[in-house]
């Protein structure tokens, strides 16, 4: 399979030893201010960059048939229009928050126990999520995952950063030097207290759940998540 990387920074770099460890060949690297030259050879293209970028990489991916896997984040209100181009042109995609296999796993159990949680109103929900300094988007696309995970199977209606209304989830996002990612999910009652948590020892799962739906993908047309590349639903 031949790839090409739109993004090639610490994530990219990862997500190339894996692929080459498994097999695969690198067409394009792509960073900054790089040219597309090489994408029209690619088999798959998987977008690890910045949320100004990923747009455009998108968009450039399904204008040259070229199927496209993107764990950037914090460029979501685009996604309609995104989708859009992709029906249009009869792309492939699948965006994803969080590639690692075990956070998607993870993604299942909070929706599990949201919904063995929704009638026991004496439990507030809370969330905090730890990550590295350099993550520009607050709180982290997994972390907004998550919390539409328990918004669908529970009264919630939304999340917030700080003063949390009675029907909003308050998720504390925290940036700290050199940790990969650690999401936590923590039901509180006046009696005792429920909490299911995930933490990423380094970016190699991310990387690795990356290539497995860049090889899953081919061959398909239309709009996917990992819950398709891993039969979770």
């Amino acid at each position: 399979m031949k790839i090409a990387l739109l993004g090639y920074g610490k994530m990219g770099k990862v997500i190339e030893r894996i692929a080459l460890e498994r097999g695969h060949e690198i067409v394009l690297r792509k960073s900054g201010q790089d040219t597309f030259n090489g994408l029209e050879n690619a088999d798959v293209a998987i977008e690890f960059s910045i949320p100004d970028a990923a747009v455009e990489n998108i968009t450039e991916c399904f204008n040259r048939n070229v199927p496209v896997i993107s764990g950037t984040t914090g460029w979501l209100e685009h996604y309609p229009e995104v989708a859009k181009l992709c029906e249009e042109k009869s792309g492939a995609f699948i965006y994803g928050s969080n590639f690692s296999l075990g956070v998607n796993i993870f993604f299942q159990l909070n929706e599990y126990l949201a919904k063995m949680m929704s009638k026991l109103t004496q439990y507030k929900v809370s969330m905090e999520e730890i990550h590295h300094t350099q993550k520009l988007d607050a709180p982290s696309g997994t972390a907004i995952s998550l919390a539409k995970g328990v918004i669908e199977n529970s009264n919630y209606s939304s999340w917030a950063l700080e003063n949390a209304k009675e029907d909003e989830i308050l998720i504390d996002a925290k940036r700290i030097e050199n940790v990969p990612g650690t999401h936590s999910i923590f039901y509180d009652s006046e009696v005792d207290s429920i909490e299911i948590k995930h933490t990423a020892h380094s970016r190699e799962g991310f990387a690795l759940g990356s290539v497995v739906a860049a090889e899953w993908i081919l061959g398909k047309k239309g709009i996917f998540t990992m819950k398709d590349v891993l039969d979770l639903k």
